[in-house]
């Protein structure tokens, strides 16, 4: 894959594209803590069917750059789906099939979500991934708690300070916590890990996880978008949500009962064994959930 800048947006975005330029578009988002490698076996068998695809390093990974000093570092989910507008604006693409996990299927349902006419279907792991930021503040089943302690552990000085120093075995630890049966090497983490030294990273990972839980402010330029947001909109586009079934951030019901926030076509596919960085231990299974919206 071709790797390419463009402004767009706040952001000089770095994005790898492959695949013919007059292509059906599509879109892979990845999340936190991972990079668009996640992507490097999902996107061949996507080209063999004749989509152009692009991928691109969210706002603080990999060689994505802020435009201006002034820029707050939000990683607020407003932000991820103004983003992702942003960046189908720069690149022209009136419309585009959208797949992504975590951070990016969060920027991926919000576009579906508030922008229904740019999406021409949408892969989701964990299904209906918007906020629900008004209700964080009710405490989940202690089974559900004890996964979700990085993000409380962020919320505090001394969480940013261990992302800061510790950033490389941290995010492994994640890898492993969250993917439980998949053997990754050392390589194959090193690979997604540089993408982490990017200077904004730990400013806008620990602003996500504090807004979320309405902690912090946000980014008074997506007020509008937040606000919408918090009506948690329905998403009518064509939808596949994916769930692995060894997930260790979500419990092994997953996106189970999501269906009342899609209103087009929907279903639901659960995979054996898969944890949370879906599409890189299941691409097979993430790219034909992307060509069967084709």
């Amino acid at each position: 894959m071709e790797l390419k800048t463009i402004q767009a947006g706040v952001l000089d975005v770095a994005y790898a594209e492959a695949g013919p330029p007059d292509g059906r578009a599509v879109i892979l988002l990845h999340g936190f803590p991972y990079d668009i490698r996640a992507y490097d076996e999902a996107t061949p068998r996507l080209v063999a069917a004749g989509c152009r695809v692009i991928v691109p390093y969210l706002r603080g990974y990999g060689p994505t750059r802020f435009l201006a000093a002034a820029t707050p570092r939000s990683g607020q989910q407003a932000v991820l789906g103004q983003d992702l507008r942003a960046l189908m604006d720069a690149l022209e693409l009136p419309a585009a099939l959208l797949g992504g996990y975590d951070w990016g299927g969060r920027a991926a349902c919000i576009v579906a979500a508030l922008w229904p006419e740019r999406v021409n279907g949408l892969v989701s792991c964990n299904g209906y991934n918007i906020q629900n930021i008004a209700g964080s503040g009710r405490p989940a089943p202690p089974e559900m708690e004890h996964r979700l302690w990085y993000q409380y552990y962020f919320h505090g000085a001394r969480g940013q300070a261990g992302l800061e120093a510790n950033r490389h075995g941290l995010c492994k630890l994640l890898w492993q916590l969250w993917s439980p049966n998949w053997r990754f090497d050392d390589a194959t983490y090193d690979r997604t890990a540089a993408a982490f030294e990017n200077p904004d990273f730990v400013d806008v990972v620990i602003h996500s996880y504090r807004h979320r839980y309405g902690l912090v402010p946000g980014d008074p330029a997506v007020e509008d978008i937040e606000a919408r947001l918090a009506e948690r909109p329905m998403i009518a586009v064509p939808t596949v949500a994916l769930d692995g079934d060894g997930d260790g951030v979500m419990p092994t019901t997953g996106c189970a009962g999501h269906e009342r926030f899609f209103t087009g076509p929907y279903r639901r596919q659960v995979i054996p064994k898969v944890g949370h960085n879906l599409p890189q231990e299941a691409p097979g299974e993430f790219a034909e959930a992307l060509l069967s919206l084709t």
